[in-house]
């Protein structure tokens, strides 16, 4: 089954067109334009207009008036420069780094890992908590990511309401087939917190292939964990296994 999103196609030519002309005025607030810059502001705009699916050749030809309406097209422009500033002002860390070749690929076959997701809420509020640190380790060591733009440790902030992702490199197998948990512990750190840890295993059946494209729906959510202030006890374990 192909389907395929002509929108993707539409944004991203305006926004690449639109960073190469913000580029020849030399505006102060374009701190850069590198590849992840602007594939972070496709992913915005992408995020904010209504896709148009097609799924066959009949489909690309009802869908050039689509690709020709004016004032889409002007609705995109605004949106990609709207993203361009985002994300222009927002400190991404390792957003120069180049996607495909952050890291090495790992040999097949192998044991992909899903996206881990959580969100952190303060103990008194239970509101989202920005300012942490979260680290995801196994054995005592950072994990390391399939992509370097992925961080670890992360932080967390007012933009993604107190949650976190990783994206863990796969770990090699000896055959595909094969069934294997994996430990993995959750690390928080706040100033003015009391740090929290939660460890949690992961079943992983190995594949004769390395996952290199990220997919939503192979993700592991992890329970919402709660911070308290140092000066307040925390009625709650954290540290056991899920």
């Amino acid at each position: 089954m192909h389907v395929h999103n002509i929108m993707e196609e539409i944004v991203i030519q305006r926004v690449n067109g639109l960073y190469d002309q913000v580029k020849k005025s030399n505006p102060s607030w374009l701190t850069c334009d590198c590849e992840n810059c602007r594939i972070d502001t496709v992913s915005y705009v992408l995020n904010r207009v209504a896709p148009k699916y097609i799924v066959s050749g009949r489909g690309a030809t009802h869908a050039i008036p689509t690709m020709e309406d004016t004032q889409i097209r002007a609705d995109i422009d605004a949106l990609s420069l709207e993203g361009i500033r985002i994300v222009s002002s927002t400190k991404r860390p390792y957003h120069q780094i180049a996607r495909k070749d952050s890291t090495d690929l790992t040999p097949s076959p192998v044991y992909n890992l899903p996206t881990f997701m959580g969100t952190i809420l303060d103990g008194t509020t239970f509101e989202p908590m920005t300012g942490v640190t979260v680290t995801l380790t196994q054995d005592g060591k950072p994990v390391q990511m399939i992509d370097g733009t992925w961080a670890n440790p992360v932080k967390t902030f007012k933009s993604t309401q107190g949650s976190y992702s990783f994206w863990a490199k796969p770990i090699p197998a000896k055959k595909e087939g094969l069934n294997e948990r994996f430990t993995f512990t959750v690390e928080l750190s706040a100033p003015d917190y009391t740090d929290v840890t939660y460890t949690f295993e992961v079943p992983v059946v190995s594949e004769s292939t390395m996952r290199t494209e990220l997919n939503s729906i192979f993700t592991l959510k992890i329970k919402d964990l709660i911070m308290f202030r140092a000066d307040i006890e925390n009625p709650m374990e954290m540290s056991i296994s899920d």
